[in-house]
């Protein structure tokens, strides 16, 4: 179902998938795609996985469209015209949340943000802008951007605490797990640079905010074998009364979102043994079963 409401005087679109009429509250899933992408785009792009939670009754998924195919994610070094047009993304999250609680029912206490490089680095904003408007959040193929490289404060603990699941590859082509500058050709095409930190600095960083003190647990999740070009190691950051952070890292993956559909060669290579979705689902509790027995 396609939506579109206005702030600032620009109308603003999204495919909604769930069913307007639900017996119980339900989650919401919001999805920021990358950049030069839309959301019907991002929704091809991860093979519909998505979708399955609002199939199975357990959440509204909203796939949203940057303005211009971008997201304002706070970067200094961003050129697109989202961030240089300083549009407000930020009140279209929000503005979001308000209108599915009145049309779709939806949790306001149970929303959860994804995003995918360009997006992944709008759910970073998020974190640090506005954690009291989400109950968790999920980045795929971004990093943390250096303090310099960021027009927000970048949150410390004492902020409102928030489960964090973040999905990297070590051969991402165009956001270094190792972090770092893209090179002069990747700035030119994405009109985005600046310094960034790297996926495990990111994850300690949102670990230490949330109060986490202690170190974290590192295992293999999915193992090495042929034919498959990529392995899974998982990284979790938890202590008792504080809401964890996984760091999932894809070794040999690309700039790409694991789960049914691979990514274009040029990206690299996709896990397909790991369902991103699926790990979005498992890690902040999204099932039909859960909300039933909370409701």
């Amino acid at each position: 179902m396609r939506r579109s409401i206005t702030i600032d005087g620009r109308t603003r679109t999204m495919t909604v998938v769930g069913d307007p009429h639900s017996a119980h509250p339900r989650d919401l899933v919001l999805v920021l795609h990358g950049s030069k992408q839309t959301g019907d785009v991002h929704r091809r792009f991860t093979g519909h996985a998505f979708d399955a939670m609002a199939d199975s009754g357990a959440a509204v998924v909203v796939y949203l469209d940057g303005h211009q195919k971008n997201w304002n994610d706070a970067r200094k070094d961003s050129f697109f015209p989202a961030r240089t047009d300083d549009v407000d993304d930020v009140g279209l999250v929000r503005r979001v949340v308000e209108d599915l609680q009145q049309s779709f029912g939806i949790d306001p206490n149970r929303v959860f943000v994804v995003g995918y490089s360009n997006g992944g680095q709008m759910v970073l904003r998020l974190i640090n802008e506005v954690p009291e408007l989400i109950a968790g959040a999920a980045v795929i193929a971004a990093t943390m951007p250096a303090p310099e490289n960021f027009l927000l404060p970048v949150g410390e603990a004492g902020s409102k605490p928030l489960p964090v699941l973040l999905i990297h590859g070590t051969k991402d082509p165009i956001v270094s797990y190792r972090g770092g500058s893209m090179n002069r050709f990747l700035r030119r095409v994405f009109r985005a640079g600046g310094p960034m930190w790297s996926a495990e600095r990111t994850a300690e960083h949102l670990a230490r905010r949330n109060g986490i003190v202690g170190d974290a647990s590192v295992a293999p999740l999915v193992r090495a074998g042929r034919p498959a070009r990529t392995w899974v190691e998982q990284t979790e950051y938890s202590q008792e009364g504080a809401p964890p952070v996984r760091l999932l890292t894809i070794h040999g993956g690309g700039h790409t979102v694991p789960g049914p559909k691979k990514a274009p060669f040029v990206l690299g290579a996709t896990e397909q043994r790991v369902s991103a979705a699926e790990a979005v689902a498992d890690f902040f509790g999204i099932s039909r079963q859960d909300r039933e027995r909370t409701a």
